[in-house]
């Protein structure tokens, strides 16, 4: 369900990251998605772990409290069970989402997370910027042979080709990189998004943009620069509060987001010099500016270009000059190709 959309690109592919926000309230993520779907959204995201797939429920320098940053104090373990979506919600999310017309998919952050999702068959998988240099996890994801999308918000180029060459080792070429901030909220400071031209040339492959900062700036930018996919994090309602609520699109602003990338694809156009017979008609013609006897010699004084252009182009005038008319002409008349054939 919409992956032929996906991957035959004709505008932007719009992704709704579903993330936190579902708060364990099943309901919630229903109304969520139906949200999604009619604030113009191609696909749903979600994210298919438990904590144990992402940290140790130890409480020492590396996975106690965070420090700083919107989830200040909160362990990391407990952060992510909070986060969580229960694993038996996700094939009812998935029979709902595909009804609405959405693509749905997920990414995962184990084996047993892939190995879930294959049974679901999903149709494509996306790796998380923090799993960038989890070569194994890429590796297996890869012999999935679905289409990959890889965020490399702490990647940098080596990491991207490493993932990119591993893919391709398994006979998966079907990749798209997004670029990424990776801090949440991001700044617009830390966006960097003449990356995503410099990535599309570099890597030869689909380039998007997974957007944690406020607006639609970013999305808009990147669409202009030559992204193709745009993820965001979307919530019914930031005061419904959450892990991820500061960062997420409530449904107005996705729409709206959604409208403004569109607009930016109709204003990006194509490369076109060749004009219209309407549009050329809007430029000058050579006109008399006297009337003109049959016999009389053009001059200067008898001969002048106005709009508009329905007569015999200006870029002739000097060929005008050396002819004589050929018939007569009221004042306004148009001169034409006859007349200095």
């Amino acid at each position: 369900m919409g992956i032929e959309k996906f991957l035959n690109q004709k505008e932007a592919f719009i992704i709704a990251e579903l993330s936190a926000n579902h708060n364990h309230d099943y309901d919630l993520a229903i109304k969520t998605i139906k949200a999604m779907a009619d604030a113009g959204a191609d696909a749903v995201k979600i994210q298919t772990y438990t904590p144990d797939s992402l940290v140790m429920d130890v409480d020492n320098e590396f996975f106690g409290p965070i420090r700083g940053g919107l989830w200040d104090g909160i362990k990391r373990y407990d952060l992510y069970k909070q986060g969580m979506l229960p694993y038996e919600w996700q094939p009812k999310l998935k029979a709902f989402a595909e009804k609405l017309g959405l693509l749905f998919f997920s990414t995962p952050f184990d084996r047993a997370g892939v190995d879930f999702l294959d049974q679901m068959n999903i149709p494509l998988y996306k790796i998380a910027s923090f799993e960038i240099n989890d070569v194994p996890l890429i590796r297996y994801i890869a012999k999935k042979k679905k289409p990959i999308i890889l965020s490399t918000g702490v990647g940098d180029e080596e990491d991207i080709a490493l993932a990119l060459k591993v893919c391709r080792e398994e006979g998966n070429n079907d990749i798209s990189l997004l670029k990424c901030t990776s801090d949440y909220p991001a700044s617009y400071e830390k966006a960097n998004l003449q990356t995503i031209p410099d990535m599309k040339n570099r890597f030869g492959v689909r380039v998007g943009v997974s957007d944690h900062s406020m607006g639609s700036l970013v999305p808009m930018v990147a669409v202009a620069l030559g992204a193709t996919i745009v993820e965001k994090h979307f919530i019914l309602s930031r005061s419904v509060g959450g892990p991820d609520a500061a960062f997420s699109m409530e449904p107005h602003e996705f729409k709206q987001m959604v409208q403004n990338v569109r607009n930016v694809e109709k204003v990006l156009g194509n490369v076109k010099y060749d004009i219209s017979e309407t549009e050329r008609r809007k430029r000058r013609s050579l006109y008399a500016f006297h009337d003109i006897k049959k016999g009389e010699a053009f001059t200067e004084k008898n001969v002048r270009s106005f709009r508009p252009g329905f007569g015999l182009s200006p870029k002739y005038y000097d060929v005008v000059m050396t002819k004589i008319s050929r018939r007569d002409f009221q004042r306004g008349d148009i001169l034409t190709e006859d007349d200095i054939r």
